[in-house]
């Protein structure tokens, strides 16, 4: 019995000193909105973000065929989610946008840009909305279809209008995939249409006169 009660208190004791060695790892909220004005995925978080070299050892979590997935996967492949990031061709921030890019959305201080990231997602959704309006008839079109061994998607045709433009896109889809257009590092826009296929951007409505205040 002795026995018994000696095995039982060690055992309590035990798991007592485990729980007791666990503590909880503080986390920031994560705010996933499909609302206009507040559609953030700030990773880690806003707080961590080091406004003088963006994003440091971002990784990319889980987050499915959602509008957030897409987003952050296309980040993450553009600057590896740096807001402040300048590549080589001059090209901005998370989405790396050109000059042009921006005018054509309304925002004409680059340098305004590179700093608010509230406004570079801002940026990144009308961008979206303004080619799904220019690829409108493309979408409809070839949505679903199979190019050169690609299903055809939306959300692969906007993330391939991001990278080379509606222009291309629509010279893609002319040719029935038989020209090959990529950017000036080589980056096709049929591996984005792959890469970046099958993602939910419903959310994003066509609007070809959309302008930024």
């Amino acid at each position: 019995m002795i026995k018994k009660w000696i095995y039982y208190t060690s055992i309590t004791l035990i798991i007592a000193f485990i729980s007791l060695n666990f503590k909880a790892v503080p986390t920031h909220n994560r705010s996933i909105s499909h609302n206009e004005e507040a559609s953030f995925y700030f990773l880690p978080s806003l707080e961590n973000l080091d406004m003088e070299t963006g994003f440091l050892n971002f990784t990319v979590p889980y987050t499915g065929k959602t509008f957030t997935g897409f987003k952050e996967a296309l980040a993450f492949k553009e600057s590896q989610g740096k807001y402040t990031l300048i590549n080589s061709l001059g090209y901005m921030g998370k989405y790396q946008f050109g000059h042009a890019a921006l005018k054509a959305i309304g925002i004409h201080d680059s340098s305004q840009f590179l700093k608010d990231p509230r406004l570079q997602e801002k940026a990144f959704k009308a961008l979206l909305a303004k080619n799904k309006w220019e690829l409108r008839k493309e979408i409809e079109e070839y949505d679903g279809k199979v190019i050169n061994g690609v299903e055809i998607t939306e959300s692969g045709i906007l993330a391939a209008a991001h990278l080379g433009g509606a222009g291309s896109v629509k010279k893609f889809f002319k040719s029935q995939g038989k020209r090959t257009i990529k950017d000036d590092y080589g980056t096709s826009l049929q591996s984005y249409m792959k890469r970046f296929g099958g993602y939910d951007t419903s959310f994003i409505e066509a609007n070809g006169n959309i302008q930024i205040k």
